[in-house]
Order: C-alpha cells, then structure tokens, then sequence
C-alpha cells in the first residue's frame, strides 16, 4: 500500500509534470472505482491542471478547482504514460481502472493510469469541489509529518490500544500504513504490542523522533524518482518490514513476524522486545 511517502512524492512528481497541461478524455475503465457522479468524471475535461496535494494517504489532483482524488489503498498505483495508445481501453482487461489523458503546453499527449493488481478492488476516486467532502479526508487526524510532539503525546494518551493499531488509525493520525509503523517501531526500539496507555514520557519521545526521522527520510529518497520507481525506493529503505528471516541491520537478530487473516508485521526481538519473541499469530501477548 502506497503510504505517506510515496503519496507525498506523488504529488511532487504530478505538480512537476501536469501542472500546466490540459485534462483530455478521461477513460473509466472500472466503473466501480468512481464514488462520486457529481460533478461528473466528464466534468474535468478541458480543464487546465493548477496543481495536486495530499490528505494522508489520499492523492489529488487540481483541475482548475475540480479536484479528482484517489486513494490507491492495498494495491493500486499510479502510472505516467508518456504514448498512451489513443483507443480507449476495454473494461475488464488487466489492472488499469482508470486513464486521464492530457494535452501539454509543449504539444505532448502522456497521460496517467490508476491501476490496481489483485482480487480485492479498492481503489477509490472521487471527483469535488471540496476534498474535505470525501469522507475518509473529512475524519482523518492530523498528519503525521506536521503533528507537534504534544499534540501526539495527548492523542496516545486519549486512546488505550497496541501502539501498532495506534500508528495506523487514520482517524488518530494521517499517513502511517502497516510498512512505516514497523520501521518506526524498530528504530524507536518499542514492541509492537505495547500499549499506548502504559507508554512513558521517554518512550513517546522516542517514537514521535522516530516517526519524523523516519518519514522525513523516506519522503527525502522518494521525491524526484520517476513514478515506476518508487515501490522499490520504499522496498530499499526497509530494515524490517517484509523481512521475515533475515538479519536485523541493526543487531543481526532473525527478523521475525506476527500473520493474521490478511496481513502480518514485522520485527526485530532483540532490538524491540527484550529479545523476546512475541506471541504467535491471534494470541496479543509476549511469550512468557
């Protein structure tokens, strides 16, 4: 899943190369991404591109103050084509779910396709005036690069709940997704299972500085890479999430996992719990 970084150079890389153009067709290939239908999709056409932003984990692009924006949740992506074929594309044929094409000042025609793999289809795009509208950016806390060290300290203080489930509720704060919270967890050598109500003064610093240093230097080695790249940029700054099995960079302890239904995270016991390994799958404690 795209999280804070990649969306954020998303929308460094969108402002640096749409901005200026004019929108074209726009091709809905999978009707059930789109969320809204007014204003139309159609209604974007002819309209110059002013701009894109970011709400958490959410994607937008300006459209002279129509705002299209996705959420490319588990597995959708972003892709710039620089020749798109100028047919439209079939409904049903492979991951792509939807295409804008584009006129550019200089005489191009690129355009970008979301798509989305896998058999679980939750890409989501909306088209308004307001992005505050879209729901999941109308409940989202505040975000995790610009949240002072005080107001997180109060908002793990109001809550009660694994520090894990914590760095990934949108509504708590905005950005984090299941990769992120494992290396911040491991870089600011906290269990995964600790509890946001029993955390002290010093280990809430901690994960605050690790939570900055952690996306800040994402967000750093992700911006200016081309689109098509940046699912590896993320891949390569990973010391523990994904994986499983391998040496701890830090301290050379088997890096370990925890599965559930459809997802699993990852950690390091000697760096994070005492050199404890946690508690297999659905049990929710450290091994005695």
């Amino acid at each position: 899943m795209p999280e804070l970084p990649e969306v954020e150079a998303l929308a460094q890389f969108l402002r640096a190369n749409a901005t200026g153009a004019v929108v074209g067709r726009v091709d809905v290939v999978a009707l059930s991404v789109l969320k809204t239908f007014d204003p139309p999709v159609t209604a974007l056409q002819g309209r110059d591109v002013t701009g894109a932003g970011r709400w958490g984990k959410h994607l937008g692009l300006n459209c002279a103050g129509l705002w299209l924006i996705t959420h490319l949740s588990r597995g959708g992506w972003l892709r710039w084509i620089d020749n798109p074929s100028g047919a439209p594309p079939k409904p049903g044929k492979g991951p792509l779910a939807l295409r804008i094409h584009f006129f550019t000042p200089d005489g191009a025609t690129p355009a970008i396709d979301l798509t989305e793999a896998g058999t679980k289809k939750r890409l989501a795009v909306w088209v308004t005036e307001d992005p505050q509208s879209v729901p999941g950016i109308e409940k989202l806390g505040p975000d995790a690069l610009t949240v002072d060290e005080p107001q997180f300290a109060a908002l793990l203080r109001g809550t009660s709940q694994r520090i894990k489930n914590a760095l990934v509720d949108q509504v708590l704060i905005a950005g984090v997704g299941n990769a992120y919270s494992d290396e911040i967890l491991h870089r600011a050598k906290l269990s995964p299972f600790a509890t946001t109500a029993k955390l002290t003064d010093d280990e809430i610093a901690r994960l605050y500085a690790a939570m900055r240093a952690e996306l800040t230097d994402a967000v750093q080695r992700s911006v200016g890479q081309d689109a098509a790249r940046l699912k590896g940029e993320k891949r390569s700054g990973m010391q523990v999430h994904a994986r499983t099995g391998l040496p701890c960079p830090v301290c050379g302890d088997t890096v370990r996992e925890v599965a559930y239904v459809d997802r699993s995270f990852q950690y390091c016991p000697t760096c994070q719990t005492g050199g404890k390994p946690l508690a297999d799958r659905r049990m929710s404690r450290l091994l005695k």
